[in-house]
Parts: C-alpha cells; structure tokens; sequence
C-alpha cells in the first residue's frame, strides 16, 4: 500500500483551498472521498501499481480530473491538482457542458443506457442545475453515422430521454427539462456516410449538449 496526497491550490494565484472535495475512482467507481485539510492537502491510501482517477471540486472553481498510475513499489506517491476559477458566466442558449468544462455525455455504441462515466458527469450538470433554481435545459443527443438515418434519430431520442430520466431521477424537475434526439443530422466532423473514420472520431459525434434555455 501507498499514499497519494497532495496540495490542492488556485491555477493563478497558487493560493490553497482547504475544503476542496477530492474523490479518488477506480475504474469509474467511487472508492474514496476526503475534504483537503486547513494546508489544501488531501491524502488516500492507495494500492501498488494500480491506476486511479483523482477528481478535485470546490465552489466557484472548474471540477478538475487527473489520472495516476501509482508506482510498484511501496512508498508515498504526490499529485498536487491546480483548479481553474469558473469565470464562465452561462446565458441562455450557452452550452452548459461547454461552459463548464463537462465532457459530452458518451455512450455506447446503439446503447442508450447511462454509463458509469457518463453518470459522474452528469453529476456536475446536477450540481449546476440545483444551484441554478430557476435554470432549464434542453438536451440535445446525438449520433455518429454508422446504422441508417432512422435508426439514429430514435437512438438518439431514446438517449436524450435516458438522461432526462437520469437527472429526474436525481431530483430536477421534469418542467425544467426538455430534449429530443437528432441522430446524424449535426455530426461535428467529416464522418458521414461512407467516409472511413477511427473508432475515437465517431465517439466525437456520439454526444450530448445541454442548452440552457431559461435562468
């Protein structure tokens, strides 16, 4: 066993931020979660030769994530994580994801179903939304180009509509949320019909936004 800790401090004053939420995931899931101390510092008992994902969060700063892979031999091992200032400030029509530094929502290929990864970020629209009393979103789903253009937009709707579900579920109410699915229609690169392309260009085009249409 190992410890990985470290100081938990602004990206541009290099202040320390006691109280930051740091979670330690393997493999997507939750094992472990701490509140940095007075000095900004976390730590975690850790496991030899294993890779984590350290998420780091305080309010008024950009959720932050950053991958290890801790050393084979015992010892201590130290990620210091430096958090950006939000200075976005959203208006209707804005991109929350965007806006927030929140990966798109992925899923799996004809899979409409919520993925562990994809649950831990729509967290933080969670987190936005029940800051935001007032806000609603529009969430827009979308496809790659693979399967016929029918097939896509009901994909795409069935996911749009999972993750309305999902934050439902969580608590939003089901008034502040809309969505529907746009298949292939708005792909982000070149990987239309018949145009070869890599697995990571397609996952490009396998997305979803949330538009902010009231605050």
């Amino acid at each position: 066993i190992q410890e990985l800790s470290g100081a938990i401090t602004d990206s541009e004053t290099a202040v320390i931020l006691p109280g930051a939420k740091v979670s330690l995931y393997e493999n997507m899931v939750v094992k472990n979660t701490t509140i940095a101390d007075v000095n900004g510092v976390y730590k975690f008992p850790v496991d030899c030769g294993k890779s984590y994902n350290v998420r780091a969060e305080k309010e008024e700063y950009a959720t932050k994530e950053v991958s290890i892979t801790i050393g084979k031999l015992s010892g201590k091992t130290s990620l210091p994580i430096s958090l950006d200032p939000v200075t976005c400030k959203v208006t209707i029509g804005d991109d929350l994801g965007k806006c927030f530094k929140i990966k798109m929502i992925y899923f799996d290929l004809d899979k409409s179903n919520i993925r562990q990864e994809a649950a831990i970020d729509l967290e933080k629209i969670l987190v936005v939304l029940n800051e935001n009393p007032s806000m609603k979103l529009d969430i827009r789903s979308h496809t790659d180009s693979r399967a016929t253009f029918k097939y896509n937009e009901a994909l795409s709707d069935r996911r749009a509509k999972s993750t309305i579900q999902w934050l439902i579920k969580n608590g939003v109410k089901a008034d502040r949320l809309t969505g529907k699915g746009y298949g292939e229609t708005q792909l982000v690169n070149k990987c239309a019909d018949g145009v070869p392309c890599t697995e990571a260009e397609h996952q490009e085009n396998r997305r979803s936004e949330f538009i902010i249409t009231a605050l």
